[in-house]
């Protein structure tokens, strides 16, 4: 399978999925946050770190919140990778420099 590079802006973070869950998602509901966490069946606290982009979207909250959102787990996965990806690579940029790739393998 042939990979894919995503144009994006290089200075830009993409948005953290508990951003777009507090922002796009629950306003959309119109439900509360409390009623978004109880339906989820998790805690208000819990519910509270996501949307403040300060937990990641698990494997298992990428389950919760796509049955909840009817879109599935894998769209919130992958933004979470992407999140994930682009802040290791920001961390690493002078590490990553010094490595040479296999021009062969």
């Amino acid at each position: 399978m042939r990979e894919y590079s995503v144009k994006r802006p290089v200075k830009r973070s993409p948005t953290h999925p508990g951003e777009i869950f507090c922002k796009d998602v629950i306003p959309k509901l119109g439900i509360s946050v409390s009623e978004a966490a109880r339906r989820l069946g998790i805690s208000r606290q819990q519910l509270h770190r996501i949307l403040s982009c300060t937990q990641p979207i698990t494997t298992e909250m990428a389950l919760r919140i796509g049955r909840f959102t009817g879109n599935g787990p894998g769209l919130w996965l992958r933004m979470q990778q992407a999140y994930d990806l682009w802040h290791a690579e920001e961390q690493m940029k002078d590490e990553l420099s010094r490595i040479e790739p296999v021009t062969s393998v």
